[in-house]
């Protein structure tokens, strides 16, 4: 075990610290020459920090360079991954704003024991139980998207007109977060042509080949009572997000159900896949 000091000859650090310090020693070991992966809150919305994935934005490391003056070294910068359900929302939000203009989101998670960390939820809290609040995860599920989402314009993000409401509970499941969403368009699609936009969705890590990128980013099933975390969370090594349940809604325009690997894609997978993009991309050498 070594401290968090930036004195090692690793050219890349992968940050799972808790909130309460990662902030301070990520911008330490920036600082150090260090490129900061971080699966940490602290730095995701500040707006020179790439909120990263890989599939949806990957333009979105054009901030970089918006760094460069902020650390005593220039070859240190921090990248980001998402929170763990804000991550399984925008992959599917994507290829569904960029065909018909998303307008509304009504999402409700229910999210895993396993997102708490260690060591979690009170196994009395949990059993028998539904808990109906996660501390900071409603906003962020209804802020993160919409810096992913955005167009980087003269070095800052842009935001796009989507309106995001989340509820968020905490469920007696091991692993994967489960999401229904209700959704507004501005070109409202019909079910088939939902599920069609979203089975034949792919981005830049499918193009490139990435090792950690699963061949299809997202999985439709058919289904009716489908995805199951239990049945659907190890999909492609854990790194696709399952969507079922696509029909019509009598409020909004569409509404289905979703689920991500919590820990694989919604966190530790996320890092990994973000770390070969920027190998791809020359940013790590």
């Amino acid at each position: 075990m070594e401290n968090c000091v930036p004195n090692s000859d690793t050219q890349v650090a992968f940050s799972a610290l808790d909130s309460s310090v990662a902030g301070e020693i990520e911008e330490r070991f920036a600082n150090g020459g260090h490129i900061v992966i971080s699966n940490s809150k602290n730095h995701r919305m500040d707006p020179d920090v790439p909120l990263l994935i890989p599939e949806i934005n990957p333009d979105h490391l054009n901030l970089i360079k918006e760094q460069k003056g902020r650390f005593k070294n220039s070859k240190g910068f921090i990248v980001t991954n998402p929170n763990c359900s804000t991550i399984g929302l925008s992959i599917v939000l994507k290829p569904l704003d960029d065909a018909f203009g998303v307008k509304q989101v009504l999402v409700t998670t229910m999210q895993a024991l396993s997102g708490a960390g260690y060591p979690g939820v009170a196994s009395l809290d949990a059993l028998d139980n539904v808990v109906p609040f996660i501390g900071d995860e409603e906003e962020k599920m209804e802020t993160e998207p919409l810096k992913i989402l955005g167009k980087v314009v003269k070095g800052k993000i842009k935001y796009p007109n989507i309106k995001i409401s989340a509820q968020c509970n905490r469920v007696s499941v091991r692993d994967g977060h489960l999401e229904s969403v209700e959704l507004s368009f501005y070109k409202t699609p019909i079910p088939a042509q939902v599920a069609k936009v979203l089975a034949e969705f792919i981005g830049q890590p499918q193009r490139l080949n990435l090792p950690s990128a699963p061949s299809r980013p997202i999985i439709v099933r058919e289904e009716i009572d489908r995805p199951q975390p239990i049945l659907d969370r190890e999909v492609n090594r854990g790194m696709s997000v399952t969507v079922g349940r696509i029909r019509k809604s009598k409020v909004l325009d569409i509404k289905l159900t979703l689920l991500v690997h919590n820990t694989i894609r919604g966190a530790a997978g996320a890092a990994i896949l973000n770390a070969e993009l920027l190998k791809a991309k020359s940013l790590i050498k």
